[in-house]
C-alpha cells in the first residue's frame, strides 16, 4: 500500500532556483571510477568482513546492498559488459557500505577512499567517469539526541559534510579527472528538514570551487527522483501500487522483489536501482556515449537512503561552474 507523505513547509522554502543547463555531452567513457556508501558499494564490505555482510542468506546479491545491481553497475554492463569491482577485489569501486561525506565512521569515508585510490596507484584517467555517492549517513548521524561527537549543532556537521563533498569535486578535477557524477543527500522520512538543509549547504559549496571549462560536473536530485517515483510509479516501469511501507525481505518476497520499494528497512531494491538509473541515462544520455579500452593497468579492475515521499522539485540556477543537473 502506498503511502504518500506530504511536502513539508520547510522544504517548500528550501526550493532551488537554478537556470537551465545544456545536455551533458561527452562522447566517450574509458572507465568508471565509484566512491560513496552502501548505495554503490559492489563488495568492499562484504569482502572486508570475509562474506558475511551483507549475508547472502539473507537475500542480498554478490555483495550488495539489495537484490541486484545497483546503478554503477548497471551503467557498466552498459558500457563494458561487466558490473563494477569491489576495490578489495582489485576493482575501482572504492564505496563501503556505512560511509559518509565526513571522516567519522568507522569504515572509509571520503576522503579514506580517495586514499584507498591514491594508494592502488590507479592514475586519474581523464576519460574516465568518477561517481561520488555520499550524504545519506550523515544525514542518519544527525538524528540521534544531540550533534554529533565533536560538532556544536547539527548544521555545523551538515556543512562540514556538504564542504568536504564539494572539496572532493575539487580534489577529482585539480587532478585531471573530466566527468564527475554527483548526487545529493538522500534522506529517511525522519530527516528530511536535515537533508534538504544539507542540500542547499552543497549547492553553496559548488558554488564555491573552480573547475576548469573541460569538466563536466553532473548533479543527480535524489529527491526529485523520490518525489516523481512516488508521484507516478509506472513512469519508471513500476506498479502503480509499488509498496512503499513494506520492507521486501519483510515481505518474504525473495528474491526478485516485484512491487517493493524497499530491500530491507534502508535501502531500494534493484528495481528502483534500475529506475534511478534510467532516470539518470535519460538526463544523461549515458546509453548514447561509446565506450572506450580501458588503460591496461585497470584491466583487472546512500548508509543507504530511505524513501522521503515527496520533496522539492528543483528549478535550475547558474552557478560559477557548469554543472549538468538531472
Amino acid at each position: 500500500m502506498r503511502a504518500k507523505l506530504k511536502l513539508s513547509a520547510f522544504a517548500a522554502t528550501l526550493t532551488m532556483t537554478l537556470m537551465a543547463s545544456p545536455a551533458y555531452a561527452a562522447t566517450e567513457i574509458s572507465s568508471i571510477i565509484v566512491f560513496g556508501d552502501s548505495l554503490v558499494d559492489a563488495g568492499n564490505i562484504f569482502a572486508s568482513t570475509g562474506g558475511t555482510v551483507p549475508s547472502p542468506s539473507l537475500g542480498y546479491f554478490e555483495g550488495r546492498f539489495t537484490n541486484g545491481y545497483n546503478y554503477p553497475d548497471l551503467l557498466s554492463l552498459d558500457l563494458f559488459g561487466r558490473p563494477t569491482v569491489a576495490s578489495l577485489d582489485g576493482g575501482t569501486n572504492f564505496a563501503f557500505g556505512g560511509a559518509r561525506a565526513t571522516t567519522t565512521s568507522g569504515v572509509p569515508d571520503l576522503a579514506e577512499q580517495f586514499g584507498l585510490f591514491s594508494r592502488s596507484g590507479q592514475p586519474i584517467d581523464s576519460t574516465g567517469l568518477y561517481i561520488l555517492n555520499f550524504g545519506g549517513n550523515d544525514i542518519f548521524a544527525t538524528l540521534g539526541a544531540g550533534a554529533p561527537t565533536g560538532y556544536a549543532s547539527d548544521e555545523a556537521f551538515l556543512r562540514e559534510a556538504a564542504a568536504l563533498y564539494a572539496g572532493g569535486v575539487q580534489f577529482l578535477a585539480d587532478r585531471g579527472a573530466n566527468n564527475i557524477f554527483i548526487t545529493g543527500f538522500p534522506v529517511a522520512g525522519p530527516g528530511l528538514t536535515s537533508s534538504l538543509q544539507a542540500e542547499g549547504f552543497l549547492t553553496t559549496e559548488l558554488d564555491r570551487i573552480n573547475l576548469s571549462p573541460d569538466v563536466n560536473l553532473l548533479r543527480f536530485d535524489y529527491l526529485d527522483f523520490f518525489q516523481r517515483v512516488n508521484t507516478d510509479p509506472t513512469v519508471f516501469g513500476l506498479p502503480v501500487d509499488l509498496n512503499f511501507t513494506t520492507a521486501c525481505q519483510a515481505a518474504s518476497a525473495l528474491p526478485d522483489c516485484t512491487g517493493y520499494f524497499y530491500f530491507d528497512n534502508t535501502h531500494p531494491t534493484a528495481a528502483i536501482q534500475q529506475a534511478a538509473y534510467s532516470d539518470m541515462n535519460r538526463q544523461f544520455q549515458f546509453a548514447a556515449i561509446a565506450a572506450v579500452p580501458e588503460p591496461g593497468t585497470w584491466a583487472m579492475m546512500l548508509l543507504g537512503f530511505g524513501f522521503i515521499g515527496s520533496a522539492m522539485r528543483s528549478a535550475k540556477r547558474r552557478q560559477k561552474v557548469t554543472v549538468f543537473y538531472a
